[in-house]
């Protein structure tokens, strides 16, 4: 397995390369900005390019997913249901991409967007379960993303409620992976600390711990951020919607 994270900082965010080495086969998930810090890295570690994913699409920043797609000669991918613009791999919940020796399993987690998906990852030469998920900004460190960008905010925290229950049913020792840290418009209570488990999630993410619904979207609704500028427009340039 070879996994490198990309850590931004205007604006905050991460962009993963992950791959199987010995198939010399690789991803990237949510890059933003110049794509040739992604070649560059696929490169230096003997990787082929072949999936760039968007969790989702993005109103903190401009996305780099169909631009490194097309640099790399790989496929630009997105959840199947997303209203986005033409010319992306539409990918189902439980749909599986084989990366050589390593494994991603697609799961919807609708919420923070509607077309939210995390990634679950597997590397069959290290064990036949997951080692790490990728949540984009479904679960991060410190709390959850944020429901009011592209839905009703009650409604959104509704669909996040049960996504995260399915992520709370994964084994304690996953690693979280997210698409955000401290700093990101994104959260509330986001800590510094880039990566995290579901276990020490599950004990400590005061938003992730809430097992009552009803408590949970009101717990959402309380103290909502504000959203990065222009957030509609990023969305839209993105090639999504938004509410009106």
């Amino acid at each position: 397995m070879i996994l490198r994270p990309f850590l931004h900082t205007d604006p905050v965010a991460i962009s993963y390369l992950f791959g199987c080495g010995g198939k010399a086969c690789g991803a990237v998930v949510d890059p933003l900005g110049d794509v040739g810090c992604y070649l560059d890295a696929a490169r230096d570690a003997g990787l082929k390019i072949l999936y760039v994913f968007d969790t989702h699409i993005h109103a903190d920043h401009v996305s780099a997913g169909r631009r490194l797609a097309e640099a790399a000669g790989a496929e630009y991918v997105l959840f199947a249901e997303a209203r986005a613009s033409p010319g992306f791999r539409a990918v189902r919940d439980r749909e599986v991409l084989p990366l050589g020796n390593v494994v991603v399993e697609v799961v919807h987690t609708p919420g923070h967007t509607p077309e939210h998906v995390c990634l679950l990852v597997t590397d069959r030469t290290r064990a036949g379960e997951p080692w790490f998920v990728l949540t984009g900004h479904t679960l991060m460190v410190g709390d959850v993303g944020r429901t009011e960008l592209a839905a009703n905010p009650a409604e959104g925290a509704r669909l996040l409620f049960h996504s995260l229950n399915r992520l709370k049913a994964l084994s304690d020792y996953v690693e979280v992976l997210p698409g955000a840290y401290s700093g990101s418009v994104c959260g509330r209570r986001l800590s510094g600390k880039p990566a995290s488990t579901i276990g020490f999630e599950k004990r400590h993410n005061a938003a992730f711990r809430i097992a009552e619904e009803d408590a949970f979207v009101a717990s959402m609704l309380m103290d909502i951020p504000p959203p990065r500028p222009r957030a509609r427009e990023l969305r839209a340039s993105n090639g999504g919607w938004t509410t009106a």
